[in-house]
């Protein structure tokens, strides 16, 4: 079993909480719109970080990290990109990539800072977007998300929300 943290949009602000509330997961992936290598650097530091780069991201995040990460966790398939859409409207490079390489398990993405957890029944995968946790945006309450992947099961999914964007 892996515990994983999901996050995304910290546009340069790592909020303190975050530690507290990753402190028992295996990994952290953060779904873009980083803001700065030293939010990346802290989270490096201290978690296993899997990162996209996001639309808002420096020449030396986007040489960090990649747009479209895809891996395997146990039996799970999991993608990940910043600008993703969302079921029935994806963007064009994340539909490009879905077509390209085919559908994952688990479909991760960050940007709309909305915190929606969707199963697509065309793709027949579940789609993540775990809001932003940062304070930049229009958001009104920053989120992140944890669960387990144990063998093909993705399990335990919390919606955790650290508090207002002042």
């Amino acid at each position: 079993m892996k515990k994983i943290g999901l996050l995304s949009d910290t546009h340069g602000y790592l909020d303190p909480k975050i530690k507290k509330y990753f402190a028992e997961v295996d990994e952290i992936w953060h779904a873009g719109d980083i803001g700065s290598m030293e939010v990346l650097d802290e989270l490096k530091a201290f978690k296993l970080t899997r990162a996209v780069w996001g639309n808002i991201d420096n020449h030396e995040i986007r040489q960090e990290c990649e747009e479209f990460l895809r891996f395997k966790i146990d039996e799970v398939e999991v993608l990940i990109t910043h600008i993703g859409g969302k079921p029935e409207r994806y963007s064009k490079p994340a539909f490009e990539e879905l077509q390209k390489n085919g559908a994952p398990a688990l479909f991760v993405c960050g940007h709309s800072h909305i915190t929606l957890i969707k199963m697509d029944q065309r793709f027949n995968m579940l789609w993540m977007n775990p809001g932003a946790c940062g304070y930049k945006g229009f958001h009104k309450v920053k989120t992140l998300l944890r669960f387990c992947i144990t063998d093909d099961k993705i399990h335990d999914l919390e919606v955790i929300e650290l508090g207002k964007r002042v």
